[in-house]
């Protein structure tokens, strides 16, 4: 699970570099760290600031009607403030990042909700179907809320859950986030699910 991505990422990330520094985000450093998942002297960690993240993400604006892509956008789209799409509810933000791969995510889906007016995450997420009373406690856990904030469902075809929350109820969601903020703030979330599923299991 999240420790064999780590692991994996952390060789490849040394067969790729000529030293052994490696520039990670919070999340994995803290991960790391706490797991002892590097030997001494072997691996020197330093941490990147979390905007720079989602540079290398692939971005589309879509229409949410037809799926169609609207225009593909670069890393700069994300400085946007994250009420663009409730000016644009006819649209969502579909993107592609290394980073979700390594949390078993091809891509994360944002848009409004049309009915609940909240934030809407749409995702996939690569994890064994035995991991579902688990994944839904954690996911209550987290969301902390009494009505539904997530809808999970187990994608038989493709192996991976599709999972859809509100962002709003995730820990340090506020309005006035950029959009890339607010991916940072999904990616966290899945980090911090993952590795309370893992412990949990």
């Amino acid at each position: 699970m999240l420790k064999d991505s780590m692991k994996h990422y952390l060789s490849q990330a040394l067969e790729e570099k000529k030293d052994s520094q490696i520039s990670l985000f919070k999340e994995e450093v803290d991960y790391i760290e706490r797991n002892q998942l590097m030997e001494e002297g072997n691996i020197n960690l330093t941490e990147s600031k979390s905007n720079s993240r989602f540079l290398e993400a692939y971005v589309e604006r879509c229409n949410k009607e037809t799926e169609e892509v609207i225009a593909e956008e670069e890393a700069t789209f994300l400085d946007h403030p994250l009420d663009y799409l409730q000016k644009h509810k006819n649209e969502f933000i579909y993107l592609e990042s290394k980073w979700f791969e390594l949390v078993g995510v091809d891509a994360v889906s944002l848009e409004v909700d049309d009915v609940f007016d909240t934030y809407s995450v749409l995702l996939g997420l690569k994890l064994q179907k035995k991991f579902q009373s688990v994944l839904k406690e954690q996911l209550s856990e987290q969301l902390h809320r009494e009505e539904a904030s997530f809808s999970l469902m187990f994608n038989q075809n493709d192996g991976l859950w599709d999972l859809n929350f509100a962002l709003n109820y995730v820990d340090g969601f506020q309005e006035n986030l950029s959009i890339g903020e607010a991916y940072q703030l999904v990616y966290g979330f899945i980090f911090t699910l993952l590795e309370a599923v893992e412990e949990n299991q």
